[in-house]
């Protein structure tokens, strides 16, 4: 079973695409235009195509984004019901909101903090061939997922950052139609930035 989902469904750019990431690739499409739409059956196609990463990722010694996919499983099933019944501080149903500037200063500090740190981890403890690249959107999808489980805005500006980053990524490991779908997530994190943005005038 496992050799059947890594067997070539098709080739790209001359690198053989698995069916692994072909299905990947299309649950984790559907789950953005979830997120964009504001939809809660974005969550279950999260998980499901965060646990299909993982796997793909292992495969290619993309340690940092394998054990993403991992974080990113756990926090679709608490942003799942953060958008059933999760409540905002003044205790209403969560709604998309904006940051205040100490906020988001706050959130590129924490970003900036974790990056060198997951970095010389994955440079010590595996034998990962990029650790400092993989690392930066690690750290930085870490923040981005939970700004988008707690519905705030500037989720959008983060993914923006680590999909660019990532399309380099993928593309140097080889996987092409990944790297297509990183390219395609900058698009419609800038739709979905606009789409929150319109629903808070």
């Amino acid at each position: 079973m496992q050799d059947a989902f890594l067997a070539p469904a098709f080739e790209l750019g001359g690198v053989a695409t698995s069916w692994l990431e072909l299905l990947a690739f299309a649950l984790a499409l559907a789950m953005v235009v979830g997120n964009i739409r504001i939809r809660v059956w974005a969550w279950p196609l999260a998980i499901a195509s965060s646990l299909l990463y993982f796997w793909l990722f292992w495969h290619h010694r993309l340690y940092g984004d394998a054990a993403l996919q991992v974080f990113f499983a756990a926090m679709a099933a608490w942003g799942w019901t953060q958008w059933w019944r999760g409540k905002a501080p003044d205790g209403s149903g969560l709604q998309a909101r904006r940051m205040r500037p100490a906020q988001r200063l706050g959130v590129v500090a924490v970003i900036l903090a974790a990056w060198p740190l997951l970095g010389l981890y994955l440079s010590r403890a595996t034998d990962t061939d990029v650790p400092w690249w993989d690392a930066f959107p690690t750290a930085a999808s870490l923040v981005g997922q939970w700004l988008l489980a707690r519905k705030w805005l500037e989720n959008w500006a983060i993914w923006v950052v680590v999909n660019t980053v990532s399309v380099g990524l993928f593309a140097y490991k080889g996987l092409w139609l990944t790297a297509l779908l990183y390219t395609l997530f900058i698009g419609l994190s800038v739709v979905g930035w606009r789409a929150w943005a319109a629903r808070m005038r």
